[in-house]
């Protein structure tokens, strides 16, 4: 694969020859029971008498216990340290860098792949950590992407209810393993055997109904299966053992049906203690005509949101009031550690990395990751299959060129710039019709094949119908 013409890459900027630009910095090299801590040797105070004769000058290794945290902070400031960059995997990095920013120091959390790819990386921690403060004395680290307290205590609460939600879905699936065991086929004549018929036919047959009949009196008046059907599935062998399962996995369910209401009553309360935006402007109009999702939250999510961002992401056709949650609560409304659109989609892992040599490109792959907005907008992508709008259009053309897969991260880059703008500089979203992008694009084609024409000396004439 070569690279389109014409197309214009990027280009450094001219940079002067390689010079300190954080003459105070140290490097943290953090682990799970021990930490080690580096500054420049001409910055330990004088007089500092070595634990450890084996460290050398500017290195000690600290413990992780809180104490231990607080010593780093007071070492850190008796040698004048103003900038901190830490190496960290797992979420052992999370108490040190808290009380570090508390403290007025300048934290970065830096990827290992930052240090990793740099020639003459150490391999062993002590050294580390050095090797982490020369390269962030130089500016050559950048940190990891992280917004306010006050998001973060969200992002927390919403991480948490995501969690609930897959247990309370494994208690689902046993429960789902239970009634195949004991041939009571509720889940062949129910789409959802927690839904208002599934549960309390379930609630029924542990409280010792066996009538099937009986049992079939629970169906819902939307239900697509008559009494007699549901009736016919609900005989089964109700041996004790499935039984007691199936109470144990029910009881579960509840349990965190339960949890995930008082979680949802947290961050609610978060949502209203943060600052308004919306400058008294009223809510737009939803134009979303949809059922409520299975698993959205009960209280009036899209209202606190618009309030706290100042925009209403759900305008988006493919975004719903749980993608904007999701969305929101792991980035905030502060996009300036973004400068560009291009930038916060790389951040996403959802442009391609073009790997090239000789002006060739040899791979064009995704970066690989585990961020929670891309795949939120990656699910948010999918519902555009079949959508009679403007994105729905796009991702079909995709599609019919690529495949449904690169149709998926095409459609999930269109949102992310969307939702870039709209936070980053408070657009309102202005929706396009199916038909209007159609025409559009006919024009843009039209345009592309007049101009090729004209590069092979011919000219593009549009065909006259014959009488």
């Amino acid at each position: 694969m070569t690279p389109r013409a014409g197309k214009a890459f990027r280009k450094s900027a001219q940079t002067e020859d390689l010079a300190v630009t954080h003459r105070h910095a140290a490097g943290i090299d953090v682990h799970s029971r021990e930490h080690f801590v580096a500054v420049a040797a001409e910055d330990v105070p004088a007089g500092f008498i070595k634990a450890e004769d084996k460290l050398p000058a500017g290195v000690r290794k600290f413990g992780t216990n809180t104490g231990d945290l607080e010593a780093i902070a007071a070492w850190l400031k008796d040698c004048g340290v103003t900038t901190v960059a830490m190496e960290s995997t797992g979420v052992y990095w999370i108490p040190l860098y808290d009380l570090l920013a508390s403290q007025g120091f300048e934290v970065l959390l830096v990827d290992p792949r930052q240090t990793k790819h740099a020639p003459g990386r150490p391999k062993t921690d002590v050294v580390d950590c050095q090797w982490i403060r020369r390269l962030h004395s130089y500016g050559l680290l950048t940190g990891s992407f992280r917004p306010g307290d006050e998001i973060i205590r969200w992002r927390g609460l919403q991480r948490q209810r995501e969690m609930l939600i897959r247990y309370a879905a494994m208690h689902i699936q046993h429960m789902q393993k239970v009634l195949e065991e004991m041939n009571v086929k509720l889940t062949e004549v129910v789409s959802d055997i927690v839904g208002q018929t599934g549960m309390k036919i379930i609630k029924d047959i542990v409280r010792g109904e066996r009538d099937p009949l009986k049992l079939a009196k629970h169906r819902h008046a939307s239900c697509k299966r008559t009494e007699g059907e549901i009736a016919s599935a609900l005989y089964g062998n109700w041996r004790s053992e499935l039984l007691f399962a199936l109470k144990q996995a029910l009881k579960l369910y509840e349990f965190y049906q339960k949890q995930l209401r008082e979680c949802e009553g947290q961050i609610e309360e978060c949502l209203r203690s943060l600052k308004d935006k919306s400058d008294g402007r009223p809510l737009p109009a939803n134009l979303r005509k949809r059922k409520p999702e299975k698993n959205e939250v009960r209280f009036g999510a899209r209202e606190l949101l618009f309030r706290m961002s100042g925009v209403d992401l759900t305008q988006i056709e493919a975004i719903s009031e749980t993608t904007a949650l999701v969305i929101l609560s792991e980035l905030g409304t502060d996009l300036s550690a973004f400068a560009h659109e291009k930038n916060f989609v790389s951040w996403l892992g959802l442009c391609p990395q073009h790997r090239s040599s000789g002006g060739k490109i040899f791979k064009r792959r995704i970066r690989r990751g585990a961020n929670r907005v891309a795949r939120a907008l990656r699910m948010a992508a999918q519902g555009c299959h079949h959508a009679k709008n403007a994105l729905g259009a796009f991702y079909r053309r995709i599609q019919s060129r690529a495949g449904g897969a690169k149709a998926i991260v095409a459609t999930a880059r269109k949102i992310a710039e969307r939702v870039y703008r709209m936070l980053k500089y408070g657009q309102e979203y202005a929706r396009q019709s199916e038909e209007t992008y159609a025409k559009a694009y006919q024009q843009r084609l039209h345009k592309s094949l007049a101009k090729k024409a004209a590069s092979l000396g011919y000219k593009l004439v549009p065909e006259t119908m014959t009488p």
